[in-house]
C-alpha cells in the first residue's frame, strides 16, 4: 500500500482538487462542459509538471446543482463555481501555483485546518 501511494506521489500533495464533471444525471452543467473542464484539468496539471504536487479527482456529484462545473480545492477548501477551462487555467496558476484563491469564482470556503 505504501509503495502504491509513493508511485501516486501522494506523501507530496500539496493540494487536492476535486472537479464535479461526469455526473450520472447532468445537472450543474452539460455532460460535455463537464468533461472538456476534466480534460483540461488533466493536461494542463500534467504539462505543468504539478502531478507531483496536486492531486486531482473526477467527482460524479458535489451536491452543488448550479452554475458549473463546480470544483473544490482542499486543504483550503475553496468551493468554486463556472470551472471552465479558461477559469481552471486561473485556478490553476493563481491557487493551484500561487496559493491564492480566485474569489471571482469563489462561492464558498470550508477549510479542513484552521
Amino acid at each position: 500500500m505504501e509503495q502504491l501511494a509513493a508511485g501516486l506521489s501522494i506523501p507530496t500533495i500539496r493540494r487536492h482538487i476535486f472537479l464535479c464533471c461526469d455526473q450520472s444525471k447532468p445537472k450543474c452543467c452539460s455532460e460535455k462542459e463537464g468533461l472538456e473542464a476534466w480534460d483540461y484539468l488533466k493536461k494542463r496539471l500534467a504539462e505543468l509538471g504539478l502531478l507531483d504536487r496536486v492531486y486531482r479527482t473526477k467527482a460524479n456529484c458535489l451536491r452543488v446543482c448550479e452554475h458549473g462545473p463546480v470544483a473544490v480545492v482542499y486543504p483550503e477548501g475553496v468551493w468554486y463555481h463556472s470551472a471552465t477551462p479558461e477559469v481552471l487555467e486561473r485556478i490553476i496558476q493563481e491557487h493551484l501555483i500561487g496559493g491564492t484563491p480566485v474569489e471571482e469564482f469563489v462561492f464558498a470556503k470550508s477549510p479542513v485546518c484552521e
